[in-house]
């Protein structure tokens, strides 16, 4: 009986590990779309701190690759405006989105790191995948809390002050401005790693209406 239950718990743990958590603006059920970049990086491939030079190409790289979907002419001035504006969200989103993922990516499970740009007929889509270990999910989640339940714009205002006094607490700005200037829909869904079980899987989706 005793070894019954011990598989039963045993069970009853790899169900917890294989259930995904979700918090904020995550939806499964958009459709899939035929237009759409993926490119990943090699977490051990090169210093952090050039990987975080190598962002903003990236960044600019994915608003170049998506203005080709927005052909225009000098004399519609009202289209060439419109991608131009949608350069520069991209280019921004993608920029703080990688900027989190190579920040907070546990090095130690040499897992990649992703992100996907989805173009749909009425919004953009941007999935960032990166791995966590225990200690960073724990002040990541509970950073992610505040967010989806504080007042944005208080929340924008006290990091600004806790920046100025600390200045090695410069995260969340980021997300704050995604969310407030762009007006994008953010969430984000937590997976076990089962290769890794003291790793999880987040994977940060923005929506970015057109």
């Amino acid at each position: 009986m005793d070894d019954e239950l011990l598989l039963e718990e045993k069970r009853q743990m790899q169900e917890e590990m294989e259930q995904a958590q979700i918090l904020g603006d995550f939806n499964e059920d958009l459709p899939s779309s035929e237009e759409y970049l993926v490119i990943g990086f090699s977490p051990g491939s090169m210093p952090l701190k050039q990987r975080w030079r190598n962002n903003g190409l990236s960044a600019d790289f994915l608003a170049e690759y998506l203005a080709t979907f927005f052909p225009g002419n000098e004399e519609d001035t009202i289209k060439a405006d419109k991608t131009i504006e949608v350069k520069s969200a991209v280019s921004y989103v993608a920029n703080e989105l990688l900027e989190n993922a190579m920040k907070f990516n546990d090095e130690t499970s040499h897992l990649p790191i992703s992100i996907k740009l989805e173009m749909h007929s009425d919004r953009l889509i941007f999935f960032v995948k990166n791995s966590l270990g225990a200690q960073a999910m724990a002040k990541f989640q509970s950073y992610i809390h505040e967010l989806i339940t504080s007042d944005r714009d208080e929340l924008y205002i006290r990091q600004l002050e806790q920046n100025v006094q600390d200045e090695s607490s410069g995260s969340g700005l980021g997300l704050l401005t995604i969310m407030n200037d762009y007006m994008a829909k953010v969430g984000w869904k937590f997976e076990a790693n089962l290769q890794h079980p003291e790793i999880m899987t987040v994977t940060t989706m923005v929506q970015l209406d057109l």
